[in-house]
């Protein structure tokens, strides 16, 4: 986002998207209004956001070898989405098309296995790259918070936090549409991911709460 904030910059990124051809900085340029050397400053900034790609391409009808090609860019991934607080609506999308296309007479069943699989995926994806359970979950957006247990009788020390709350609902939208559906899935997907994480101690338990998460981990004591 912070590569957009630039208006030279965001016009050209809209630019290059809206061609169905790779752009030039002569035709960027132009386009825009700056001179080249800023188009080529921005664009080249655009590459290192990850927003497009650059390759070297021969015009059309130049033959090879002849002359330096000159530097051409596009679109890069599927384009850009940022929400705030975070959600993750394609994650249930891809879960229930992917149900649907496998059994459309009992897509709900096949929904939740493979929101658990897809959990487990990830989560050992996750734990292969050293994360553990907290940072995974603040990773995917659902803003884990420990909820301390008050401190025991007669010792003035807060005992160990024997949950974490959820504050975040990546599928919130959907949830307050859907809300048996979606929740059902973000259990499954929660239970997945925390098996693939290798937290077999750490429980995945519904409990739903007014804006937030309709899921709560239980800690070992």
């Amino acid at each position: 986002m912070a590569a957009l904030a630039d208006p030279s910059r965001r016009a050209l990124y809209d630019h290059v998207r809206h061609q169905d051809h790779p752009v030039t900085r002569e035709e960027a340029a132009d386009a825009t209004g700056i001179t080249r050397g800023l188009a080529a400053f921005h664009l080249d900034k655009l590459v290192d956001a990850g927003l497009l790609r650059a390759r070297y391409q021969a015009p059309p009808g130049q033959p090879r070898g002849r002359g330096r090609s000159p530097k051409v860019y596009e679109p890069a991934g599927d384009g850009l989405a940022v929400t705030i607080p975070e959600r993750r609506y394609e994650l249930i999308a891809e879960i229930l098309a992917d149900a649907v296309a496998e059994d459309p007479t009992r897509a709900d069943a096949a929904a939740h296995r493979l929101a658990g699989q897809r959990g487990r995926e990830l989560g050992a994806g996750l734990a292969a790259d050293g994360c553990g359970v907290l940072s995974a979950l603040d990773g995917l957006g659902f803003e884990p918070r420990p909820e301390g247990a008050g401190p025991a009788a007669g010792d003035p020390a807060p005992a160990a936090p024997r949950r974490v709350l959820l504050h975040n609902c990546p599928f919130h939208a959907l949830a307050t549409r859907h809300t048996a559906l979606v929740c059902g899935l973000n259990h499954a997907f929660l239970t997945g991911l925390l098996d693939g994480l290798g937290a077999a101690d750490v429980a995945a338990r519904l409990a739903p709460r007014p804006g937030a998460c309709c899921v709560a981990l239980d800690l070992p004591s």
